[in-house]
């Protein structure tokens, strides 16, 4: 049975297919290997270690860093030792510090250099780089959007907050939440999101993230419509109820007939004729019964003034009823 790709991977793996030029490939591997990267020693010489668990991103990386550098590379596959044993992908680059060196990267320094991330352009790929190695992103088709990208270290977190707000091509809201040992730079807005897909060239992603909010939305507001067509028939049944009881008492006291103000006595009639009737049928029926204009507002204040005068009655209805029991 083949395993159900993650709206992550389907990221990830259409930014594998880019044809980046040589300046932006370079901001992409600064990024990823400043997010992934780990030194290690071998034979007396520094080695840079990149790890990851999608087979298109390692070779993709691996052919950056030989286009670029063209330093001795070897890929290193190892399983994790818990319950999923994944099969991860170690990308072994020889010669670190010319590679180091030429990226910027530092493992030490937590600044993002200048140099690297000079432009729009630049800042895209650098951002690109860092999702690639580190980032994640929710199905549009879960309940909350959220998008984020893991670092190992505060200040350097903190730093990748700017470079959002240094981008002239979107206005991005990144905050920051520290999750166990890590530093988590996050979007939670769906249009920033979906900017974001945008800004480091998954388009096609950010296309199927947009259908589905859009579809998803417009069902959240369908349910929205219902539940408030719920709650105003659940609210009109409530006053209609008591509006029924304000009428039975002047009925039982004075009689309907007795009342003197026509619009009242008729308005009386039609809401036992007819509990289910909103304010506004209420109006138009008591219009052609009457013949004149009768508005909303005014089927709402003649109900008030039916309401102040059932409490005239309301104690001796009361007590009548109670002689009956």
């Amino acid at each position: 049975m083949q395993a159900k790709v993650s709206f992550t991977q389907k990221v990830k793996e259409e930014l594998c297919t880019i044809e980046f030029s040589d300046i932006a490939l370079r901001s992409l591997l600064s990024a990823f290997v400043k997010v992934n990267g780990v030194l290690s020693f071998r034979d007396g010489k520094k080695e840079i270690i990149l790890r990851t668990e999608n087979a298109k991103i390692a070779k993709m990386i691996y052919k950056a860093i030989g286009r670029l550098y063209g330093v001795p590379r070897r890929f290193v596959y190892a399983k994790a030792m818990n319950f999923k044993k994944k099969l991860y992908y170690n990308i072994v680059v020889e010669e670190a510090e010319y590679v180091l060196s030429d990226l910027e990267v530092s493992m030490i320094e937590t600044k993002i250099p200048k140099n690297i991330v000079s432009s729009d352009e630049a800042i895209a790929t650098y951002l690109c780089g860092a999702f690639l190695s580190s980032g994640s992103c929710n199905s549009p088709k879960k309940s909350n959007y959220h998008l984020e990208i893991a670092l190992n270290d505060e200040n350097y977190a903190k730093w990748f907050v700017r470079l959002f707000n240094k981008y002239n091509g979107g206005e991005f809201d990144a905050k920051i939440i520290q999750r166990r040992k890590q530093f988590v730079v996050y979007l939670k807005k769906s249009a920033q999101i979906s900017d974001f897909l945008i800004l480091i060239g998954a388009t096609n992603s950010a296309l199927e993230f947009e259908n589905v909010r859009i579809s998803r939305d417009f069902s959240n507001i369908g349910n929205r419509l219902s539940n408030l067509d719920a709650a105003n028939l659940a609210k009109t049944n409530k006053a209609a109820k008591s509006q029924i009881e304000d009428i039975k008492i002047i009925d039982e006291i004075i009689g309907i007939d007795s009342i003197e103000n026509n619009k009242q006595k008729e308005l009386m009639k039609l809401r036992l004729e007819d509990e289910d009737a909103s304010l506004q049928e209420l109006a138009y029926r008591l219009s052609e019964r009457i013949d004149s204009t009768v508005s909303r507002s005014n089927i709402n204040h003649l109900f008030r003034a039916i309401h102040v005068k059932a409490n005239q009655y309301r104690d001796i209805y009361l007590k009548n009823h109670e002689r009956k029991k």
